[in-house]
């Protein structure tokens, strides 16, 4: 979840969207070709990892037992 103040109240936001991979490491580049934004790359742990600059929400696929 993304923290955001706006008027002076803090608001909770959804991530925009939610990708799940099976690797620990991803790049994000916001997927907008010249939109977009700087590629990034980003350590996918247990609880995933949200990019810090479109919120795109990275989450691991559980490994089957």
């Amino acid at each position: 979840l993304h923290l955001r103040r706006a008027f002076g109240i803090l608001r909770v936001m959804e991530p925009p969207e939610i990708v799940t991979v099976d690797e620990e490491r991803v790049a994000c580049d916001g997927g907008g070709g010249a939109l977009g934004h700087p590629r990034v790359f980003l350590r996918v742990g247990p609880d995933g990892v949200d990019c810090p600059y479109c919120g795109r929400r990275f989450i691991r696929r559980a490994k089957p037992k």
